[in-house]
């Protein structure tokens, strides 16, 4: 943060568009007068935006009061609520100090548990924190030691339970015992360094996973009120490592079936499909409005992806839906799977070799996974969301970033790593893109009319594991109500004809 210089403004509004206004790359430290709540006098608020590496900008905070001594500082964020929560998983061993020094970035919505010592700090603890695993971990210590004499002196059998718990918690943060650390954010703003990106971390896991009504309304979204009493009357149980929403047996579906192939809030997808089939017949209907609840309307139709010329399918069925609002102007585009969930999961690999390959036309599903072997990159499924683009924008899209508190030695390592990726964009050596799709709803446009003249990109078909079909939601499918009901109705209509 250095050479960062102080504006003195006058109110938390001016701080606002002042950052608003300034150059991303020069932000300078704001300050403005605020009043202390424990002396009533004023103190100084210090505003800075930055941008913390392979995560977004932060809006960072510290109040100091000359008078009484009081501080405290608080991170927010300077973007949106993301499309999706997150879910980190950090499996830390004994021996391993690097561990214990990876930044943690907690929003206010965030909850981190300990499943080891049954252990949570909600989110109105430590919320809107930037620190480190050992950081959270010790500032939860400090916090449940501040009034332990107190404690034993009104409720010692508590004061002593809490002391055992305290030498459990010590052994975690000091290394001494192994734990798991999770951290779960419903609005998608927290994280947890990866050290090895753009590499896969072996101590880390990532899960994105849609919201649910209840907690799109604690993050302040209009929701239905019959869809949270729908909700509150439904017996389900809730997978905490993975967030999938548990149908009862004999629904028909899946959350794997329900989710979007890519979205988007401007016409982008809905360009690129019309290159290979326009709509024979677009249904309108009303809808709500997601951003200010006002009544607006919805156009879907269904069409398949085709090849250029000879009309050969080789993508499946699928609902491009569009939304517009003509009182806020928000609109939003969504391409979701038609059909049923294929039983197969598919693989395509493409050999790059030419700069007309980086204008091949990609669909990426929120499911898929993608490598570069040449670069060791792979990024898991769920990381870009679903998206409608080319090769070269696939690659681009990833928007790797340095923050200020980045320190020499990574930042070398990110150089190097985005040379290696402008080396291979200028297709100075051929290089190989591979899309796994569990639920099959990704694709690589061929180069040639019949996709199997095109030799540089192959299709492969593979069995689910279990483990795939669970995280989807796939393990839970019962259709025996169903094909009860419709062997039903068969034999009655054959019963009672119609004359």
């Amino acid at each position: 943060m250095e050479g960062n210089k102080e504006k003195i403004v006058d109110d938390v509004g001016s701080v606002v568009e002042a950052i608003s206004a300034d150059d991303d790359n020069a932000a300078p430290l704001y300050q403005v007068e605020s009043l202390c709540m424990r002396c009533t006098q004023n103190g100084i608020t210090r505003f800075l935006l930055t941008s913390i590496p392979h995560f977004r900008k932060v809006l960072l905070s510290a109040f100091e009061c000359p008078h009484c001594g009081e501080r405290n500082n608080e991170v927010q964020f300077a973007g949106e609520i993301q499309p999706k929560g997150c879910h980190y998983r950090l499996e830390v061993q004994p021996g391993d100090p690097k561990l214990f020094s990876r930044q943690v970035v907690k929003s206010e919505s965030a909850t981190i548990k300990i499943p080891d010592l049954d252990f949570e700090i909600p989110p109105e603890a430590q919320r809107g924190s930037l620190s480190t695993v050992e950081g959270i971990l010790v500032r939860a210590i400090d916090g449940l030691q501040a009034l332990q004499e107190e404690r034993k002196k009104v409720d010692p059998q508590t004061g002593e339970a809490i002391d055992q718990f305290l030498l459990k918690l010590r052994a975690c943060a000091t290394g001494e015992s192994p734990f798991t650390f999770i951290l779960d954010d419903p609005a998608g703003n927290s994280f947890i360094e990866n050290p090895f990106a753009p590499s896969p971390d072996p101590s880390l896991s990532i899960k994105f996973y849609d919201r649910t009504p209840e907690q799109q309304a604690l993050l302040g979204y209009l929701v239905d009120p019959s869809q949270l009493n729908a909700d509150a009357a439904m017996e389900e149980t809730s997978n905490d490592v993975d967030q999938i929403r548990r149908q009862p047996h004999g629904s028909v579906g899946a959350t794997a079936g329900q989710k979007a192939i890519a979205q988007s809030n401007s016409a982008e997808i809905a360009e690129a499909l019309f290159r290979y089939s326009a709509p024979e017949e677009v249904m309108t209907f009303p809808s709500t409005c997601g951003a200010c609840a006002a009544r607006c309307e919805t156009r879907m139709f269904l069409t398949s992806i085709l090849c250029n010329c000879h009309g050969i399918p080789y993508f499946q069925e699928v609902i491009v839906m569009a939304s517009t609002c003509d009182a806020c102007g928000y609109r939003n585009s969504e391409l979701k799977p038609g059909g049923a969930i294929p039983d197969m999961g598919k693989r395509i690999t493409l050999s790059v070799k030419n700069i007309n390959d980086l204008s091949r036309d990609v669909i990426k599903s929120d499911t898929a996974s993608v490598k570069v072997p040449e670069l060791d990159l792979e990024l898991a499924s769920g990381t870009l969301g679903g998206v409608v683009t080319t090769v070269e924008g696939l690659e681009r899209v990833h928007g790797f970033t340095f923050g200020d508190s980045l320190d020499e030695s990574k930042k070398n390592k990110w150089l190097d790593f985005k040379a290696r990726l402008n080396k291979i964009l200028s297709m100075t050596e051929p290089w190989t893109l591979i899309l796994d799709d569990a639920l099959a709803n990704s694709f690589i446009a061929p180069a040639t009319d019949d996709i199997k003249d095109d030799h540089q990109l192959i299709f492969e078909e593979y069995e689910r594991s279990w483990e795939q079909n669970e995280e989807l939601g796939l393990n839970d499918i019962d259709t025996s109500s169903a094909d009860a009901a419709y062997n039903s109705t068969g034999v009655t209509s054959n019963e009672n004809p119609q004359e």
